[in-house]
């Protein structure tokens, strides 16, 4: 099996998890979530450098932070079938009393989550703060962080990206999930941020952009690109133009689906659309 069908078939189980979860409750991320399983997918299972077990100090390793912890389904389901915890856990979603909270929580303890994320716009910094961490440890390894588009709209992020260029932070790769929907609608129309790459060019960022967001080889392709340009001093920026919804028909171009669980026939229909590769939990 090649490495992009083996990806690939791993993307597709996770959508599958995605699904299942966020209708056992009535409650989730369907939209975000699976706009992003391409990308979180390769990045766990190829992109990032990651050692056994699991540490909140991540010494030795890249690191993750997940900034829009609303598609905390996907991140669940990349987190257990990357073997940080059972996949059988991914059945406590959203219940009382569990590690897998609708947005991420450390106060548990679950393996890979290394912040509480909900409250957009403090990704980035905490990102930065790790990556000051790991200067400091002489560590190479880098911070990765995901916000989305519409989180951009926080003022603390521009903070955070101002400072970053400013004090040389080049072990650090932020991904936007420029996938131009949020919960009202368009991010165009809720408050449109122009241009996104001249942004952060003019904020003395390296700009990598990856136009099929939801093709594994592109963003193979293009991360690959972005972890060239770490360590010669700036920041680096990935805008990854992704689908929210992708993978099933229904879900894709609208912002309809951004925190709306699918019925039982919309469920069966969904599943359907994404065949077992895996085997479900």
């Amino acid at each position: 099996m090649s490495e992009i069908k083996r990806l690939e078939d791993f993307t597709t189980q996770v959508r599958r998890d995605i699904l299942r979860m966020v209708h056992a409750v009535n409650s989730g991320h369907p939209g975000g979530s699976l706009g992003c399983a391409e990308f979180l997918v390769t990045l766990y299972q190829s992109i990032m450098t990651r050692k056994e077990g699991f540490d909140m100090n991540g010494i030795g390793e890249d690191i993750f932070f997940l900034s829009n912890g609303h598609i905390s389904p996907v991140f669940y389901s990349v987190l257990a079938r990357s073997g940080y915890f059972s996949v059988s856990e991914l059945a406590t979603f959203r219940k009382l009393d569990t590690r897998l909270q609708g947005h991420p929580t450390t106060h548990e303890g679950l393996p890979g989550i290394r912040m509480a994320s909900g409250s957009l716009g403090q990704g980035l910094s905490v990102a930065l703060g790790a990556t000051q961490a790991k200067k400091l440890n002489q560590d190479q390894h880098l911070v990765y962080v995901l916000t989305g588009d519409g989180e951009l709209q926080e003022g603390q992020n521009w903070e955070a990206i101002m400072y970053a260029s400013a004090k040389k932070v080049d072990n650090l790769i932020a991904i936007v999930d420029y996938n131009g929907q949020q919960i009202d609608g368009a991010t165009k129309d809720v408050l449109n941020m122009g241009n996104l790459k001249a942004k952060f060019e003019a904020f003395d960022w390296d700009v990598v952009e990856i136009t099929e967001g939801n093709s594994i080889e592109a963003i193979l392709t293009g991360m690959n690109d972005a972890k060239s340009k770490t360590g010669h001093g700036k920041p680096v920026c990935v805008l990854l133009h992704t689908e929210m919804g992708n993978g099933v028909d229904f879900m894709m171009h609208t912002h309809a689906w951004h925190g709306k669980a699918p019925s039982d026939e919309q469920l069966a229909n969904a599943l359907a659309q994404n065949p077992e590769t895996l085997g479900d939990y």
